[in-house]
């Protein structure tokens, strides 16, 4: 079953609700418009229900096939944008200032409709196909908002299945792999609190700018010397504000950062070996230093029988040789995470082909990945609850 010709067919017409959603974007939970446009044509599709306000403003259709079945299989698209302004300069930018769709959501949502309309229209399957469009995947963890407000429970889910562009990635090309997938993604925040004065006089204070910058050196000693060189992890530090006039010693500063890590027990070793260094450093300079942690998306990991599943699927949409089976490991995170503990399944990549990189002012979904992304929706519900 190579691209599904009636979705090829149409490809335009899902291209048009694409860059229509991209015009108008909207970030992570407010979503009235994006939400109000997929429930409008999940309805005009003639979708057997179609279900908004799960997780806030969360939308789910549900299209029964034309036989009875136990398997209930869960389709997920993400729907938010960036606070980034846009830099492509494509007739169909956004339209709206410090907004964009900059990690390809749009084309992830006009995918799945695509795949909708199909589906409704053929009914070529037995059970019951739940399309799943999420809020709030940048930053907002959607995803677990929709599994605590029962989609799982309420809509029957036994396997559930995702899908990402990826930059790089030839368009007509596939990538995904058994086992994590990407990183969990963690934040931190560290306060500094020193003793602020003259700069001519700094054997009088206690320079919090100091303690930062030895904090900032310390934490790259974890990776280097506290994780097992075949394992992964980063730890970054992102953000340092401290003082307001150059002449003046400051009394407190603050960093921020994020922390990626595959595996669980590297987790927890990063976030261990933070808590006992910091507050120490901040003791040797007669500084106090303050750390929080919050654990975040968790590890995406991909299970073993669906990820054979998905990828017997997406070699039937593009053939044997398009499909990566050993996709690399990524460290960005994806709250799709939290889908894959609720129930078994598997995270895919689509080629975006030559664009720019994700969360890039100049990236933009390619709209020629659009009948392969449509197809390996559709395929997975026809493939895995054949009528």
């Amino acid at each position: 079953m190579p691209i599904i010709n009636s979705l090829a067919e149409y490809a335009d017409d899902i291209a048009h609700w694409r860059r229509d959603l991209h015009r108008n974007p909207e970030l992570l939970y407010d979503l009235e418009r994006t939400a109000g446009i997929v429930a409008e044509k999940l309805r005009e599709f003639g979708c057997d229900e179609v279900v908004e306000g799960i997780g806030r403003t969360g939308v789910v259709g549900v299209v029964k096939g034309r036989e009875e079945g136990e398997t209930v299989i869960g389709l997920r698209a993400d729907m938010d944008a960036l606070p980034i302004q846009e830099e492509t300069g494509k007739p169909w930018a956004s339209e709206v200032p410090g907004r964009m769709h900059a990690c390809g959501h749009d084309g992830h949502t006009a995918m799945l409709l695509g795949a909708a309309r199909y589906l409704a229209q053929t009914r070529n399957f037995a059970g019951r196909a739940v399309l799943i469009f999420q809020p709030a995947e940048e930053g907002g963890a959607g995803a677990r908002a929709m599994i605590e407000d029962g989609l799982m429970e309420r809509f029957g889910i036994v396997e559930v299945y995702g899908m990402h562009n990826m930059p790089g990635l030839p368009v007509g090309q596939f990538g995904i792999r058994s086992g994590p997938l990407m990183a969990a993604a963690d934040h931190f925040s560290i306060q500094i609190e020193g003793k602020g004065g003259h700069a001519a006089k700094p054997h009088q204070g206690v320079d919090p700018v100091l303690v930062g910058t030895e904090i900032v050196g310390a934490l790259q000693s974890i990776v280097a010397r506290n994780v097992d060189p075949l394992k992964n992890a980063v730890v970054s530090v992102t953000t340092f504000h401290a003082g307001d006039a150059f002449n003046v010693t400051p009394q407190r500063a603050t960093l921020t950062g994020t922390v990626r890590t595959l595996e669980p027990g590297i987790r927890d070793l990063v976030e261990r070996r933070m808590s006992e260094m910091i507050p120490a450093i901040g003791a040797a300079f007669g500084a106090t230093a303050r750390f929080t942690y919050k654990r975040n998306y968790p590890v995406t990991v991909n299970h073993a029988e669906q990820t054979e599943k998905a990828i017997e699927v997406a070699r039937s949409v593009v053939g044997e040789k398009a499909v990566l089976t050993d996709n690399p490991p990524m460290m960005g995170g994806e709250d799709f995470s939290f889908m894959l503990e609720a129930r078994p399944g598997a995270f895919i990549f689509v080629g975006n082909g030559d664009s720019a990189g994700l969360h890039h002012p100049a990236y933009d979904f390619n709209d020629s990945a659009i009948p392969y992304g449509a197809s390996y929706w559709a395929s997975l519900v026809e493939r895995l609850m054949p009528a």
